[in-house]
């Protein structure tokens, strides 16, 4: 691991987490636009030992996962909250042969987001 945090989700698996003063690093910006993508749902992040933290996986070179905007908004609409919504995207029981965040990272938007609209009901 390189700059991230890990976090243990279940027994198997980890999430690998950037801080935003990382992000502010990586991709010379500022940590006031790092939190307004946050609020935007452009990206989720949780409060680890108090620090706000960003899944790995939530980046996609200098931006943000392109298909995670929609979906985060979506499961915002279902009434969860950042920290569930990371939890639902890293989950292996979400309803899917792979978790969410892997299938939005190999272009299964659309699958993602008609399983987070069942959510809601």
């Amino acid at each position: 691991m390189k700059d991230g945090k890990n976090v243990a989700v279940t027994a198997s698996q980890k999430i690998e987490y950037l801080t935003v003063p990382d992000l502010v690093e990586k991709w010379d910006s500022t940590p006031g636009k790092i939190r307004r993508m946050i609020q935007q749902r452009q990206l989720a992040a949780r409060r680890i030992d108090g620090v706000l933290s960003i899944p790995l996986l939530f980046i996609d070179g200098s931006e943000p996962l392109p298909a995670l905007q929609g979906t985060l908004v979506l499961l915002s609409d279902a009434g969860y909250s950042d920290e569930e919504a990371i939890d639902w995207l890293f989950s292996a029981d979400a309803g899917m042969d792979i978790p969410p965040v892997e299938a939005l990272r190999n272009g299964r938007k659309t699958e993602v987001r008609r399983v987070a609209q069942g959510l809601a009901f």
